[in-house]
């Protein structure tokens, strides 16, 4: 099995992009991924890595070899794990990263149906609304929201996430409501921190309107600014997983739901390879099932669909998502 392992430790340096990064994620000493890549190049008679300025990258010759190794990866993984299934169903351990406030609310039951369902597997997952290094950090996979960068990980899109506007009755008995996005320029705006984009963009007749919130208070966390929102204190703009209980409560009020605001979406990232190993395509699965198209957590959306079959909202005004828009 050497030549696998030297195939493999090959593979992570070109995907981690340097030897140290490498070793971390293989749980190897450095100099021990070192030998195996020398030991490689050696038998192959060419070399497949290069310096650069950032690090190391695969060679022309590196490139070919690494697509042929992962394939060659990929096979022996899926050999291993049909084998496995066969008597054992998902084994092995998923350590698992989510986001704090949607982890809590909506991942944690379908965390444990998971467990329910594959007795074997073992979940390792960390909340936290901190963007981890999955091949640094050695995890299996991620849960994130948002638009997501380029990058050498894998995505797959679970379902969309929609973003509402919302103050509390008590606010706008107090300061009025607004009719138009340009109206939240005179109010106080609860102005979420966690995010390089601070501009609320809406869409108002065929184009994108954005404005810059102002206001005293601002957080990285969700759920605190849902409460200063409950507590009269501004408007806020909040995605639907967190704010659809208080919605269904009465104690904010969505606004300006004529104007859409951009929609994101969640999905599932892991590490880079064709093969996806059973314990992350479980993951995948439970989540198509759970959450789908048209998630439980999205009142918003629901009420607009309402207001179209009452009459007050033409359906060509509201498309259900900006990729319809000419």
């Amino acid at each position: 099995m050497s030549e696998i392992d030297d195939i493999r430790s090959f593979v992570a340096v070109v995907d981690a992009g340097g030897f140290g990064r490498a070793a971390h994620s293989l749980g190897l000493a450095k100099s021990i991924v070192s030998r195996r890549i020398t030991r490689l190049e050696a038998d192959l008679g060419t070399r497949l890595l290069s310096r650069t300025t950032r690090g190391v990258a695969a060679t022309e010759a590196g490139l070919e070899f690494k697509a042929r190794g992962e394939r060659i990866l990929s096979e022996l993984a899926e050999a291993r794990e049909a084998v496995a299934q066969q008597s054992e169903g998902v084994t092995g351990r998923l350590r698992l990263s989510m986001p704090l406030s949607f982890g809590y609310r909506h991942l944690a039951p379908v965390l444990a149906e998971l467990a329910r369902r594959h007795p074997r597997l073992e979940l390792d997952v960390e909340a936290s609304d901190r963007q981890v290094d999955l091949i640094g950090e050695r995890f299996d996979a991620a849960i994130r929201i948002g638009s997501l960068k380029d990058s050498s990980l894998v995505a797959r899109r679970i379902a969309p996430v929609k973003a509402a506007v919302l103050g509390s009755p008590d606010y706008f008995a107090r300061h009025g409501r607004p009719e138009t996005p340009l109206d939240l320029t005179g109010h106080e705006c609860l102005v979420y921190s966690g995010n390089s984009v601070v501009d609320w963009g809406f869409r108002v007749g065929r184009r994108w309107v954005s404005v810059r919130p102002s206001g005293r208070l601002r957080s990285d966390n969700g759920d605190t600014l849902l409460k200063w929102t409950e507590a009269g204190l501004g408007i806020v703009v909040l995605p639907t997983f967190i704010a659809s209980e208080a919605i269904r409560a009465g104690t904010v009020e969505h606004i300006l739901w004529r104007f859409p605001m951009r929609e994101s979406a969640l999905h599932v990232v892991r590490p880079p390879g064709p093969y996806v190993p059973g314990k992350v395509r479980v993951l995948i699965d439970l989540m198509l099932e759970q959450f789908g198209n048209t998630p439980s957590w999205d009142p918003c959306q629901a009420a607009v669909q309402e207001k179209i079959a009452a009459g007050e909202l033409a359906p060509e005004d509201y498309p259900a998502d900006e990729h319809q828009m000419a």
